[in-house]
């Protein structure tokens, strides 16, 4: 019979609470002693039957061991980490920047913007998005445009937020009729539902215009979907993705792997865009590789050695010893954890 053993100090009136436990658990054993203004407690509790239950609906998780050894992470290797693809991927940057910078058209400036984000290579353009979008926010683009239309205002509210400005939700209060409701005419504009629907996770408390927004894109997005309404084959999955995860929600790498399949597809995609995102993708996984493979080298048993040998000596310290043994299990237990999930990715990047 296994027990449960529990000591614990009470106040000095525990008739009635022992009765009641007693009566609630009766195959529960309570031995009480008074000892002064302290009444201490042990709780034997009989836990066969909660063990046989635990053993019967546990399952085995069936897993393999890991094939990421030392050998394995050791050897390694890409060919992205030549010169010659870092050269040629600065060459796409600053062709990208020249396209970033033309000023002729705003929407497609903040497109550009949009698909470097979702590819992941945005980072190399910081200076010149912050410009783009500072510009837009002092003239004030995204409500004050000519055409006014649901794409181009949910697109430049999303990525200004996204960046840090600071946009009223009242810009969407055009797209309402009387009632307050968004308009159902706006159904006509896949591509403006979208990005109404991937703005709207941009919301801040209280801001009840973008959850109305939500509600509305998501309905109407999965009724399109439902009824095979969406024919172009880039915004259809485009469409689906969004709905099973937001780019809000999104993981940048693991996203821009996907999106960049996705973009290579489309029809009026840009080469250059999707060139540098390919070959940014490998640059960046050859880089990992390379870490991995420095932090694998960490003389972890000269430490484990010197633990033992400081333990063995007469004037040890077993304060430091054990914060050292504890140290040293808490870190191992930590890449344990990091090569698992490295190794999941890794499978599912071959995959």
């Amino acid at each position: 019979m296994s027990s449960i053993i529990m000591s614990m100090a009470i106040p000095n009136k525990p008739t009635k609470l022992v009765h009641n436990f007693a009566n609630k658990y009766p195959k529960t054993q309570i031995a009480s002693s008074q000892k002064g203004w302290r009444q201490s407690c042990s709780l034997k509790h009989t836990a066969d039957q909660t063990s046989d239950q635990i053993q019967s609906t546990r399952r085995s998780g069936n897993y393999k061991p890991t094939l990421w050894d030392f050998n394995r992470i050791q050897s390694l290797t890409s060919v992205y980490t030549e010169e010659k693809y870092a050269t040629r991927a600065s060459e796409l940057v600053e062709q990208l920047k020249k396209q970033l910078c033309q000023k002729s058209n705003w929407l497609k400036q903040l497109e550009l913007i949009d698909d470097l984000h979702k590819l992941g290579v945005s980072y190399h353009f910081d200076n010149e998005i912050n410009q783009v979008l500072n510009r837009i926010y002092m003239e004030q683009k995204y409500c004050n445009n000519e055409e006014r239309d649901l794409y181009s205002t949910a697109l430049a509210f999303r990525l200004l937020r996204q960046n840090g400005f600071r946009v009223s939700q009242d810009v969407f209060d055009g797209f309402k009729n009387d009632g307050g409701e968004f308009k159902e005419c706006l159904g006509g504009d896949t591509e403006g539902v979208l990005q109404l629907y991937e703005a709207s996770f941009l919301l801040t408390e209280g801001e009840t215009s973008l959850e109305q927004a939500r509600l509305f894109s998501k309905n109407l997005l999965q009724k399109k979907l439902d009824d095979e309404e969406v024919l172009d084959e880039f915004l259809s999955s485009l469409v689906r993705r969004s709905l099973e995860l937001p780019l809000h929600w999104s993981v940048q790498r693991p996203n821009a792997r996907w999106f960049a399949n996705a973009y290579s597809k489309k029809s009026q995609a840009n080469p250059i865009l999707v060139e540098l995102a390919k070959l940014d993708f490998n640059i960046v996984q050859a880089a990992y590789q390379e870490e991995l493979k420095e932090i694998s080298r960490v003389q972890r048993p000269n430490s484990r050695w010197f633990i033992e040998a400081y333990g063995r000596r007469p004037e040890s310290n077993p304060v430091v010893l054990e914060l050292a043994k504890l140290a040293f299990n808490i870190t191992q237990a930590m890449h344990q954890q990091e090569l698992k999930v490295i190794s999941r990715w890794w499978n599912w990047r071959q995959g």
